[in-house]
């Protein structure tokens, strides 16, 4: 099999839905000739043209009201958010609208649409280009959310994302779209969504995370391998709906769960895992469930220096785990 990029996985699901399936477009910022601020929709303009890979105004409200009102009318539009941080004027499209409409008509209409986001810190980009926003849209019943984590996962998972038949957020880590590479299978292939991955076996306790964090994760269980410790990591892929299945068979086998997101912690969506197994799996843990997540300011800084402060990274994942294992 292939590897590549991150980035470019994600591109090559675009360009194969946008193949198969003449009612999907692409709507966004800059996502034609230039192909993208990240480069994700490079070669598809040319490829497809202007009516199937849209550049809109920079307005997000609108960017997400017309691929809403494409999906109605029998699209399968994809809206690009050039950075996770500028969803928030689409909050009510996506809230109110995308996520209610199936609900509201008893079934009758559905809104078959995804919404890509680079989310995340890392790059220094400073306070409005580094946010996690996935806590704010994983209580919304009506949605689903999405984060991959490697090459073949994003792919599989986008191209799922694509054929569902309601509305899916789906975010991408921006600091590994070119630092993550993986092999990808050829041809046409999904990954379900809903389902999360053991991406690495281990007795001794469970990590669970998702994108950025969940690369960093193996990186921190390889390193504590060396000194006895083997942990279970959990990629959660999509974190609603969230596999619960396999969050309670890790625990039941590890005793002990680390859970780890670049999110604050206050709110985060780590809070939702640990209060799910508290009251489903209390009687399997053999020492209260830890979090590691970013901390309780408004985003990520700029400096570099501050940045890693913010950013949870292999070296205080494997820190943690090492605390925790030693209980």
């Amino acid at each position: 099999m292939p590897e590549i990029t991150l980035i470019e996985a994600i591109r090559q699901a675009m360009d194969e839905e946008l193949a198969r399936d003449e009612r999907v477009v692409i709507i966004g910022e800059d996502v034609g000739k230039r192909g993208g601020v990240f480069r994700a929709t490079q070669g598809l303009y040319e490829k497809y043209g202007p009516q199937r890979v849209i550049d809109s105004p920079l307005a997000e409200l609108s960017i997400v009201g017309v691929g809403i009102g494409a999906a109605l009318y029998g699209m399968r539009p994809i809206c690009e958010i050039q950075f996770a941080d500028f969803i928030y004027p689409a909050f009510n499209q996506i809230v109110n609208e995308a996520a209610k409409m199936c609900y509201r008509s008893n079934g009758e209409w559905t809104v078959p649409m995804v919404i890509r986001a680079p989310y995340g810190g890392g790059i220094g980009g400073g306070l409005y280009h580094s946010q996690s926003v996935e806590a704010f849209f994983a209580h919304v019943p009506g949605l689903k959310v999405v984060i991959p984590s490697n090459p073949a996962d994003a792919k599989g998972l986008l191209k799922s994302a694509v054929r569902d038949p309601n509305p899916v957020l789906f975010f991408e880590p921006k600091k590994g779209y070119r630092l993550i590479r993986g092999e990808v299978p050829e041809g046409d292939y999904t990954v379900p969504l809903g389902k999360a991955k053991i991406s690495r076996q281990g007795a001794d306790l469970t990590v669970v995370s998702y994108g950025m964090t969940h690369y960093y994760a193996l990186k921190a269980a390889q390193v504590v391998a060396a000194e006895g410790i083997e942990t279970e990591i959990i990629d959660l892929r999509t974190l609603l709906p969230f596999d619960k299945e396999t969050l309670l068979q890790s625990v039941k086998k590890t005793g002990k769960v680390l859970i780890v997101h670049e999110d604050n912690l206050t709110g985060g969506y780590g809070a939702e895992i640990a209060a799910f197994l508290a009251e489903h799996a209390f009687t399997d843990l053999d020492a209260p469930i830890r979090r590691l997540a970013g901390p309780d300011v408004p985003a990520v800084p700029f400096s570099h220096p501050m940045q890693d402060w913010f950013m949870p990274n292999a070296e205080k994942i494997a820190t943690a785990i090492r605390e925790l294992a030693a209980f």
